[in-house]
């Protein structure tokens, strides 16, 4: 299993990687990955970082867990690989966009690289999944990791945006200095709470981009 991993964030998290908490995590992935199917393919684990750099890092937004169909994950949080249809939570997201900001998007293409090459960091929390069972990594070790890579975010840079959709990505504020960083928080774009009133309306993409053009940092254009 090919692991790679972009450089600046290779230099932040080396004390991460040393560790034994580390070492035994990847031990499980790998072993899971020769013996089951697993998502995302290995080379695209640490996708999320490789596609933004901290010194390109504008936004931060929290998933949980990848999807564990088949050939939907690509190591971003929310994102599926071109030609595959949009899962609930995505589909409520393009909706909010569209109108939020009047973005139309095609049916076939979830992939939100061009979010994450743009400064999006587009984060789960478990960055490994099982096919087929939602949640089979977590608890190993992965969580850990995640934390400390929100930690090291809000210390390393200044006025980013944390996007923190439901309730497991808002208790993720604990981790982030609110002095220097903008949070934005909402229910979950998944159907269930989505359809509750707790995700449409939240206008986090144009007030992003709001806050980003009011520290002279270029706005985010979110269409695909």
């Amino acid at each position: 299993m090919s692991i790679k991993i972009d450089e600046s964030w290779q230099r932040l998290l080396s004390k991460e990687f040393k560790s034994e908490y580390f070492k035994t995590l990847i031990s499980f992935v790998k072993e899971d990955y020769g013996s089951t199917v697993c998502y995302p393919k290995g080379s695209q684990i640490f996708n999320a970082f490789d596609s933004c750099p901290i010194n390109n890092l504008k936004v931060v937004l929290i998933g949980q867990d990848p999807y564990h169909g088949a050939n939907q994950a690509n190591g971003l949080c929310f994102s599926v690989n071109k030609g595959i249809n949009h899962p609930p939570s995505l589909i409520n997201i393009f909706k909010e966009i569209k109108t939020d900001l009047g973005h139309e998007f095609k049916e076939k293409n979830g992939d939100l690289s061009s979010w994450a090459k743009q400064g999006v960091m587009l984060l789960n929390a478990t960055l490994t999944v099982r096919e087929g069972q939602a949640g089979s990594h977590q608890n190993r070790g992965w969580e850990v990791f995640t934390n400390k890579v929100i930690e090291i975010i809000s210390k390393e840079t200044n006025n980013t945006v944390f996007l923190l959709w439901g309730s497991f990505a808002k208790k993720k504020r604990k981790l982030i200095d609110t002095s220097k960083h903008k949070i934005f928080e909402s229910g979950h774009p998944s159907p269930l709470s989505a359809n509750r009133g707790y995700w449409f309306g939240n206008k986090h993409f144009s007030e992003t981009n709001k806050y980003l053009e009011s520290i002279g940092k270029n706005k985010i254009d979110w269409s695909l």
